[in-house]
């Protein structure tokens, strides 16, 4: 017999919306999440740390750090799924409450490993979903056609969800996450278990959710892929929002004024590294024959001004750009430390 209430784990209340096929009202201009001083405790364990940011619709903003760091965490509490100790979170002005359905419609949540009744189809677990959402059943079907051909599992709509891969049950749990047409869309770790060709159609799904005006916030340890589909990212750590940018920012360091420089020499200097440390507020940070990586402030004024005193201590240089980092090393960079 099939339980009557929903896996609990991951869903927020939601009414009807418009269907997935239409943008939501948003437009880029308007900011759809604001999250004011947001803590989140378990006992003594400050589990989110006075976070605090914005996101216009059109947003996809990555969350990354090491396990532990909060992400989690912040994605529940946005989706009224986990207690607020104490600053507030809100989408279209109106504030994130358990008790405010108006408010939680326009938010969708997808898990980590999503919850499913195994024993269902993937059609019939839709349709079950989808009752929870108050839709007429001619707009539930052509809601269920829609995603499943958008996630790729058309030809898996008459299996039994017991008999998937991990991918593919990720997948279920990003259809039923967008049956309501969510305006903030929370995903966590969505594209673990996914196949590479998998991977890269879930980016241009993203791409897609974001061009209709959504917002959507990805929390994944594939910072790879986010380089292609985010347009901001935020480095947590400790429960502490360190970090926030965009993709190009965050990349070149430009968050906190400086980034990386790459050198090319005519020659080896022997002595490089102690001539370099003569230089204020130049960091080195390797030295590869030739080739020799810095990090200093990312003022064009400033940059060109310490070109001109390298070469005038007669520095052998043949070539000075900006260094072209990624999510990666910026990540690396930051210092965030593996919670154990």
């Amino acid at each position: 017999m099939i339980n009557p209430e929903p896996p609990a784990a991951d869903v927020s209340p939601a009414m009807a919306s418009p269907p997935p096929t239409q943008p939501g009202a948003a437009t880029t201009s308007t900011v759809l999440l604001e999250v004011r001083g947001l803590h989140v405790r378990f006992g003594n364990l400050h589990a989110v740390n006075d976070v605090s940011f914005s996101l216009q619709a059109g947003t996809l903003l990555g969350l990354i750090g090491p396990n532990g760091a909060g992400k989690t965490t912040l994605l529940r509490a946005l989706a009224a799924l986990q207690p607020i100790a104490a600053g507030c979170a809100s989408v279209l002005g109106n504030e994130v409450e358990r008790t405010n359905i108006d408010t939680l419609r326009h938010i969708g949540f997808a898990a980590d490993n999503p919850p499913a009744y195994d024993g269902m189809t993937v059609r019939d677990f839709l349709r079950f979903i989808g009752r929870g959402y108050d839709l007429s059943p001619i707009d539930l079907e052509e809601r269920i056609e829609f995603w499943l051909e958008k996630v790729w599992l058309r030809d898996k709509a008459n299996h039994k969800i017991k008999h998937l891969s991990r991918g593919m049950k990720q997948r279920i749990g990003i259809a039923r996450t967008l049956l309501a047409n969510p305006a903030l869309i929370l995903l966590d770790e969505p594209a673990a278990g996914l196949d590479p060709a998998g991977r890269v159609q879930f980016r241009q799904l993203l791409t897609n959710l974001r061009e209709q005006g959504k917002s959507l916030i990805v929390s994944s340890h594939i910072l790879a892929d986010m380089e292609d589909y985010c347009t901001h990212v935020a480095i947590m750590s400790k429960g502490r929002m360190v970090q926030f940018g965009t993709v190009h920012a965050v990349s070149m360091g430009l968050s906190d004024g400086r980034r990386r420089y790459a050198i090319e020499l005519t020659d080896p200097v022997a002595d490089i590294a102690e001539r370099l440390g003569a230089f204020a507020d130049l960091q080195l940070v390797s030295v590869e024959r030739t080739k020799i990586t810095i990090e200093y402030w990312a003022e064009r004024h400033r940059a060109a001004a310490l070109l001109k005193e390298l070469l005038a201590a007669d520095l052998p240089v043949a070539s000075f750009a900006p260094d072209a980092q990624g999510l990666e090393e910026a990540y690396m960079r930051s210092g965030v430390a593996q919670v154990d």
